[in-house]
């Protein structure tokens, strides 16, 4: 049940996340447009690498192209999850459907950014692409640090919070 409530809403957080992050390619870097709340590692992708104008110019289009393309957020789909969601008889059956349902059509939008990036990626010359490459490792590094801490924090705070139970 948590796991499936879990779903609904990080899906619903990340639909209307894309329904606001218009992303666009402004001057070297490439992110979705500002006061957006979605910053994952691919959305500052090519922060940091010079860009030539010509480069620019052809990342816009591709954005530009794909933006039009995008099949749009249900807006239907999540009126009915709310709909499920604030029922007054929980329906696990429904929720679990719609959820995959929703899911299936976010992996569509996810699969097509990646195909632009991709895109976009091989616009760059072989070193821009060595200079993504170790930018994308460092980051890398970087998660896997945070990924460790976690664990180490979650039994320093649960030994702290049974100690001030006490």
């Amino acid at each position: 049940m948590r796991k499936v409530t879990a779903a609904v809403m990080a899906s619903t957080l990340v639909l209307s996340g894309f329904s606001q992050a218009a992303e666009v390619v402004t001057g070297v870097n490439w992110h979705p447009t500002e006061g957006s709340a979605q910053r994952n590692s691919q959305g500052h992708m090519f922060d940091g690498i010079s860009l030539t104008e010509h480069q620019r110019q052809q990342m816009r289009d591709l954005m530009h192209r794909a933006r039009h393309e995008r099949p749009p957020v249900s807006i239907n789909e999540m009126e009915t999850m709310h709909q499920l969601v604030t029922a007054e008889k929980f329906d696990e059956t429904a929720v679990r459907a719609q959820a995959e349902k929703m899911a299936q059509e976010q992996v569509a939008r996810q699969v097509e950014m990646a195909k632009v990036r991709n895109q976009m990626y091989n616009l760059l010359t072989p070193e821009q692409q060595a200079v993504l490459q170790e930018r994308h490792q460092q980051r890398m590094d970087q998660l896997r640090e945070v990924a460790r801490m976690p664990q180490s924090s979650a039994i320093t705070v649960s030994s702290s919070n049974t100690r001030s139970n006490q």
